[in-house]
């Protein structure tokens, strides 16, 4: 089984020593970053911002949670099966997968080192 890891910047109350001990009651593994350093949490901070500008700010005001969850579902199947993404070689990633995986079982075993040539 795999455990729960709760990630966070490290804001005060995430390195509390409360907080710390009430994670760790639950079972839960706090991974928390270095001060300044947000490479740990960048692709979700973009994805999150990705998120934001293309269905919550653009759709919105919204009605509920409801119409926020079900917009989300449609977003999140949209972005991966639909959306072109310059990083996957403008395609959408649930295709770059495919083909990465189709590729991985069809390879041929690499030969190894290169042997010099006999004369």
């Amino acid at each position: 089984m795999s455990q729960l890891i709760h990630h966070s910047d490290k804001g005060c109350q995430y390195v509390s020593i409360r907080y710390t001990e009430r994670l760790a009651e639950a079972g839960i593994e706090a991974s928390v970053g270095s001060v300044g350093d947000s490479y740990d949490n960048a692709a979700a901070e973009a994805l999150n911002k990705l998120y934001k500008k293309e269905l919550i700010w653009r759709r919105g005001p919204w009605s509920g949670l409801d119409a926020v969850e079900l917009a989300t579902l449609e977003w999140v199947d949209w972005y991966n099966n639909t959306r072109l993404h310059s990083h996957c070689g403008d395609i959408p990633p649930v295709e770059y997968e495919s083909t990465y995986y189709a590729e991985l079982t069809t390879a041929p075993p690499t030969a190894g080192p290169a042997q010099p040539a006999l004369h």
